[in-house]
């Protein structure tokens, strides 16, 4: 078998998911390639890399996709890295700087504030640094490590417990997907056994990452053991199944897909 080329986000909450690619058994055996969760889909759509941690609504703007089964990014609670930071209550919004990086949480929040809150919103295209997003909006869409240091005076929703309040069911951000043709079920065991790997490890990711993010290690590892879900269980599955119907509905993807797993 050839080494796959793999685009990976570089952000924390994805660090469990490669542990092992890059400390453990699995070290070595593809070439990782990191980047923002919208380059890692634009690298998979590009053919640059074979299969990438893409963000969920990316899966129906790329063609001829397969998911990892057993895998994502997600949240049954509170996810504490993918925030509306607001001057404003959330009623009283209208405009929104959101972090050019976000594709699955932009489409969400559109989702938020339009069908649940009944809000007409305009929507800035905006670098991820919170406070100049907040001088030029009401709120700010901010996600991934500025999103978990975040440390400011604004308002926090935390978009998975708003998705949980109105839906009552877990949000996935992102999972593994990539070209039908890449034979990727002779390699779904790198990625189980990677993340079996991190989640093993996760005392270890929590002390390297404290220092980097500049933050207690205790708060990282319950970040990364209770706020993000990293199975793509059953229930999983129903919250992401109705997201793609409600973005459909709203106009942000034209048809809803099967999920075609590997």
């Amino acid at each position: 078998m050839s080494n796959l080329r793999i685009s990976v986000v570089q952000y924390l909450n994805s660090v469990p998911l490669i542990w092992g690619m890059l400390h453990g058994p699995q070290r070595g055996k593809h070439e990782l390639q990191f980047a923002t969760p919208a380059h890692c889909a634009d690298a998979v759509r590009d053919g640059e890399a074979d299969i990438g941690i893409i963000p969920a609504i990316e899966y129906h703007r790329i063609d001829r996709l397969q998911i990892i089964s057993g895998i994502s990014i997600a949240s049954k609670s509170q996810v504490r890295s993918v925030l509306l930071l607001s001057k404003l209550p959330i009623e009283k919004i209208q405009s929104v700087a959101v972090d050019t990086s976000s594709r699955t949480s932009a489409a969400f929040l559109r989702i938020l504030l339009g069908k649940f809150y009944s809000l007409h919103v305009n929507f800035i295209s905006s670098v991820p640094r919170p406070d100049e997003m907040l001088s030029i909006a009401d709120a700010a869409l901010v996600i991934g490590d500025p999103a978990f240091t975040y440390r400011g005076s604004a308002t926090v929703y935390d978009l998975a417990a708003e998705w949980r309040k109105f839906t009552g069911l877990p949000f996935v951000f992102a999972f593994w997907a990539g070209r039908a043709d890449q034979n990727l079920a002779l390699y779904r065991k790198d990625f189980e056994d990677s993340r079996r790997f991190g989640l093993a490890h996760v005392d270890e990711i929590a002390a390297e990452y404290a220092l980097k993010l500049h933050t207690d290690p205790a708060d990282v590892k319950i970040y990364l053991t209770e706020n993000i879900d990293y199975s793509l269980d059953e229930e999983n599955c129903r919250g992401l199944r109705l997201f793609f119907s409600l973005a459909r509905e709203a106009g942000i993807i034209p048809v809803e897909k099967e999920l075609r797993f590997v």
